[in-house]
C-alpha cells in the first residue's frame, strides 16, 4: 500500500485544486451577464435560431467527423509501425500496405461521394 501512496497524495492535490479552482471563481469571478456573454459564440456571427427540438445537423457534419476518426485511427496504427518497421520485416510492411490501401480506398470512396467538397 505504501507504494500507492505518492499516487494517492498526487490524485487527492489535483482533485483539491480542481474542486478550489471552481469554488473560487463562482466567488471571485464577476457576475454581470448581458445577451453577447449568454449567446452561443460562432466565430463571430450571428448565431441562427434553432427549432425547439434541436434541429438537424447537416449529414457533412457526420461525414467530418467520421474521416477525422478514421484519420485518427491511421495515425494510431502508423506511429508504431514506424518506430519497430525495422524489426517487423516484410512481414509489417505488407500488413501497412494493405492497410493504407484500405484506407486509401475509403478516402477516394469519400472524394467521389463529394464528402471533402465545401460549399
Amino acid at each position: 500500500m505504501e507504494l500507492y501512496t505518492p499516487v494517492l497524495a498526487l490524485v487527492l492535490l489535483a482533485a483539491g485544486f480542481a474542486v478550489f479552482s471552481v469554488i473560487m471563481s463562482a466567488i471571485v469571478g464577476p457576475k454581470r451577464y448581458n445577451r453577447a456573454k449568454v449567446d452561443s459564440y460562432e466565430c463571430g456571427i450571428e448565431p441562427t435560431p434553432q427549432p425547439l427540438g434541436g434541429g438537424r445537423f447537416p449529414v457533412k457534419y457526420y461525414i467530418t467527423a467520421m474521416m477525422f476518426i478514421v484519420f485518427d485511427i491511421e495515425t494510431i496504427f502508423l506511429i508504431p509501425w514506424a518506430v519497430h518497421f525495422d524489426a517487423l520485416g516484410i512481414f509489417g510492411l505488407v500488413e501497412m500496405v494493405i492497410f493504407i490501401a484500405t484506407v486509401f480506398v475509403a478516402y477516394v470512396y469519400v472524394w467521389r461521394r463529394g464528402g471533402l467538397d465545401w460549399d
